[in-house]
């Protein structure tokens, strides 16, 4: 009965390998069930980075890395289509871009000078004042008047302002000059004259002439005083034209 018992088992003990074989042939890369299962697939093109294409790009391919290809990259034809285009150049003075408007520093305006065309009289009549520019900028408007009682700013008269014309932008570069032109209400007569107003006449040694944009200027005359009635001006806008 025992040796009965042990070919049984011998028995059990063959048939069991003999499946254990049979079912090692089955994973061989021959075997239809096996080699689906256990052989691992290639990565797929598509998982990697793109090689560079002609439409993408020289200088945005990191795909070809330190290779020689890869080099061109960084060359200078292909940062400028990576970079989206040329870059922009900035716009010379003068060539289309917005100048500064002038400011205190960049102006100089000088004494004043008898205009050739003023009313009659024997007062000051007119004058024609021209600013100088230091830097590169645009003036534009109408001047601001006051006569200085003494030759004191600080004790100004206002003058009552007439603009004469239309404002336009004057573009100044360094050493060019704008003008503008003074009118008064003038006095007549001899010695100390009188107004046609019946007012007082008034004498000013100085002006203070304000600057759109650019500050008030306390200037002279290049010969003689302000003299004038009612306290009343009329001005032109800064023009590259010298008025008469």
């Amino acid at each position: 009965m025992q040796y009965t018992s042990s070919l049984r088992r011998t028995a059990t003990a063959l048939a069991a390998a003999a499946a254990a074989t049979a079912l090692m042939t089955g994973c061989g890369p021959t075997g239809d069930t096996g080699a689906g299962a256990a052989t691992p697939s290639s990565p797929p093109a598509a998982s990697g980075p793109a090689p560079a294409t002609a439409t993408g790009g020289t200088g945005g391919s990191g795909a070809t890395g330190g290779s020689s290809t890869g080099g061109a990259g960084g060359s200078s034809t292909g940062g400028a289509t990576g970079g989206g285009g040329a870059k922009p150049t900035p716009s010379a003075p003068g060539g289309g871009g917005k100048v500064k408007a002038c400011t205190t520093e960049d102006v100089e305006v000088s004494p004043a000078h008898l205009a050739d065309v003023r009313p009659t009289g024997t007062g000051t009549g007119a004058v024609v004042v021209s600013v100088t520019s230091r830097a590169h900028c645009t003036l534009q408007g109408f001047p601001q008047v006051a006569g200085a009682g003494n030759g004191s700013p600080d004790k100004n008269l206002p003058l009552a302002t007439t603009n004469s014309g239309t404002a336009a932008p004057v573009v100044l570069t360094p050493g060019a000059r704008a003008w503008t032109k003074l009118t008064f209400v003038n006095v007549q007569g001899e010695a100390d004259g009188y107004c046609v107003s019946g007012s007082t006449p008034v004498v000013f040694p100085s002006l203070v002439i304000r600057v759109p944009g650019a500050g008030a200027h306390q200037i002279g005359m290049d010969d003689g005083q302000f003299a004038e009635c009612d306290n009343k001006v009329t001005v032109t806008p800064f023009s590259l034209t010298k008025p008469s």
